[in-house]
């Protein structure tokens, strides 16, 4: 069995003539873990839409586990950058975890055991197995997000796409969300893209970093030189490598 589950030759992708990812190539291995990070319109969500099949490029080539994307989705766990909901909505943290069964069970037919002992599993590789008859509105944000992770790992996904998925968490929940994550990847040998503004805290507990912006900066590493972040953020950035991070900003406009 092949070690690569994320092949992507020479895609570009356009809307109208405005170019969105220009030539972007990218090997990933099982048990990666991979920080994607780069400005606001860089293309990041955009990319993992791509891995999942939700667009096509206009040019180019991506295989996820040698096939189409569209064909590899049962092996992916999805979080998307926000995750909507009715927080007064009386729906149990069991049930929010179960909704990831849906490809599996189908529209028509109700969760089984199976599904719910899938459920109660996922929701205790996040730690969160002793809330599963809570209403979700009633928790914490990181621990929704904990949620929201188990409802992606309730297929046995082998590749986790997460975008965002600290956003509106408080900084200590986050630092437990990182652990997790990293629990995730290096027990479990979940591969993981994590798509993030915060720098500093990718760069802790990351594997590897890329950096996008149409244009994608990646060295199969753990780092990026200065002038990738200052071609990424248009901005210069000094150095983020080998999991010590350095910002510093030099005077510009």
């Amino acid at each position: 069995m092949t070690s690569e589950i994320v092949s992507i030759e020479n895609l570009w992708l356009f809307r109208g003539e405005h170019v969105i990812l220009e030539d972007i190539n990218l090997r990933l291995n099982r048990a990666d873990f991979l920080g994607l990070i780069g400005p606001n319109g860089g293309g990041k969500s955009t990319l993992l839409k791509l891995m999942l099949g939700l667009i096509k490029p206009d040019k180019g080539r991506i295989r996820i586990f040698g096939q189409q994307p569209e064909a590899a989705r049962g092996m992916i766990g999805y979080l998307p950058q926000k995750t909507i909901f009715d927080q007064s909505f009386p729906v149990k943290v069991l049930e929010v975890a179960q909704m990831g069964r849906f490809s599996r069970t189908g529209l028509f037919r109700r969760y089984g055991p199976a599904d719910r002992d899938a459920a109660l599993r996922a929701l205790e590789a996040v730690g969160m197995e002793d809330r599963a008859e809570r209403e979700i509105g009633a928790l914490s944000g990181g621990e929704q997000q904990r949620v929201f992770v188990a409802r992606s790992l309730v297929s046995d996904p082998e590749l986790l796409l997460l975008d965002e998925p600290t956003a509106g968490i408080d900084s200590a929940q986050q630092a437990e969300f990182y652990e997790l994550l990293c629990h995730l990847n290096q027990d479990r040998g979940i591969a993981i893209i994590l798509v993030s503004h915060d720098i500093t805290a990718v760069s802790k507990y990351v594997g590897k970093i890329a950096c996008l912006n149409q244009r994608l900066y990646y060295h199969g590493s753990k780092e990026l030189t200065s002038e990738d972040i200052e071609k990424a953020y248009g901005c210069p950035v000094e150095m983020i490598a080998h999991g010590t991070p350095h910002r510093v900003l030099r005077k510009h406009d």
